[in-house]
């Protein structure tokens, strides 16, 4: 008699294969006791369709949305997913092929048009998708569905029904918006998204979104500019997918991984890119922490740097004793991590998604310590005086504050992030 052993990630392929809708929620296994009192619904998006027809997608990033939705009711759990009928699974679906262009796959002409019609069809501009996979989270009494893009899509939160595409560029000046706002104690959700500034030149601007309204309008109709960041370079955005806040200040961390805006929008339409060919890396520029005031809304003009860094998420920001003090997942270095998420290498076997893993950037929980207060004769020392850290911040002789963290967790060579803090002061969420 022969035994098997099944190795703990045998399964691993299977977040990478496309599913199917359900007709009606269906009852979840339960192993152990869920709480009685424990009640509600938990939400969560990702990618669901993997390929078209023939056409395959080839970024993690690229699958077509589906909700998940987990129900919780007298101790019991049911399971529903649908999809999010985007414009980009819609058309999809009715053309049979990929029709919008994804993260890291290029949308190719209608093979039936004649050759004119296709060589002209690249000079229509960059048509952004809205394919939202990434995120969910409540505006007023409604909930939306995010990507990166400036698309946004509501939802019903019961049926899982595609509601309303709303572009929030009608709204605000923002060319998109993370798929990670912050939403404050009273509803008003804030995010943050890349600008044409001064003088034509790209900036990043946070915006608010107010909470529900009493006379039953729409909040995004009322949604606004609140402060404005400085962008490093004049045409390179920095990819941002997360930012901080505290309740007296915003934390914006601009890395060196850029979006070349010209290429994107020349390239782009001209001989068919994707949003991964657009992205650069700046060596020479570290990282830039920016600081804004909220009230009143303020830029911080002063020169906080680092060391080069890939940065996705941030743990938490808090304020104690004149410092803001900034815990973030980081990846280290400057090469950009999600050039490691093509699907090819994530659906090779274990023993070889491993070795890939080993080379890629290593993640690295840090807390850096910024001061408010500072003055110019303190060059040279440490501007840090909180007792539990050994970050430090040290003024240098052009004017510039260099932050080097504290590690407060590294994990060599395993490829995944790991999210722990210390000292926390919660403020949103």
């Amino acid at each position: 008699m022969v035994s098997r052993v099944e190795h703990p990630a045998g399964g691993y392929r299977k977040i990478f294969e496309t599913c199917e809708e359900l007709a009606e929620p269906i009852a979840a296994q339960v192993t152990g006791r869920i709480p009685p009192w424990l009640s509600g619904s938990l939400l969560r998006l990702g990618p669901g369709l993997f390929e078209v027809g023939s056409e395959p997608f080839y970024h993690l990033f690229d699958g077509l949305a589906i909700m998940h939705k987990f129900d919780f009711k007298d101790g019991k759990v049911t399971y529903f997913r649908r999809f999010i009928k985007t414009d980009a699974y819609v058309r999809a679906m009715t053309e049979k092929r990929i029709v919008i262009t994804e993260f890291g796959t290029f949308a190719y002409p209608d093979p039936c048009k004649n050759i004119f019609s296709r060589f002209f069809s690249y000079f229509k501009g960059v048509e952004v998708t809205d394919n939202c996979l990434v995120n969910v989270y409540p505006i007023g009494e409604d909930f939306y569905a995010c990507t990166e893009t400036n698309y946004i899509t509501k939802v019903n939160p019961e049926t899982l029904a595609t509601l309303e595409k709303v572009d929030m560029c009608k709204y605000v000046s923002i060319n998109g918006i993370t798929a990670h706002p912050h939403i404050d104690t009273d509803g008003t959700v804030y995010n943050i998204g890349n600008c044409m500034g001064k003088g034509a030149s790209l900036a990043y601007n946070i915006i608010s979104i107010p909470p529900a309204q009493k006379d039953q309008s729409d909040p995004i109709e009322k949604s606004r500019v609140v402060v404005q960041f400085p962008s490093s370079e004049r045409f390179k955005p920095s990819y941002v997918h997360s930012f901080g806040m505290t309740p007296n200040h915003f934390v914006f961390v601009e890395t060196p991984v850029k979006i070349n805006m010209l290429k994107f929008l020349s390239a782009w339409s001209i001989r068919g890119t994707n949003y991964m060919d657009c992205f650069e890396v700046n060596e020479t520029m570290g990282t830039w922490i920016h600081l804004a005031s909220r009230n009143p809304a303020k830029y911080l003009d002063v020169k906080f740097r680092t060391s080069a860094m890939n940065l996705f998420h941030h743990i938490n920001c808090y304020e104690d004793q004149g410092f803001v003090v900034i815990d973030l997942c980081t990846w280290k270095g400057f090469e950009f991590v999600y050039n490691y998420l093509y699907l090819a290498n994530l659906r090779q076997n274990w023993e070889e998604v491993k070795q890939a893993a080993m080379v890629a950037p290593q993640p690295e929980v840090r807390r850096y310590v910024v001061p408010l207060d500072v003055y110019r004769e303190e060059q040279g020392k440490n501007l840090i005086s909180l007792p539990y850290t050994t970050a430090t911040a040290v003024m240098r002789n052009d004017g510039t504050i260099w932050l080097e963290p504290e590690v407060l967790f590294s994990a060599s060579r395993q490829g995944e992030e790991k999210r722990s803090a210390k000292k926390y002061t919660v403020f949103t969420r």
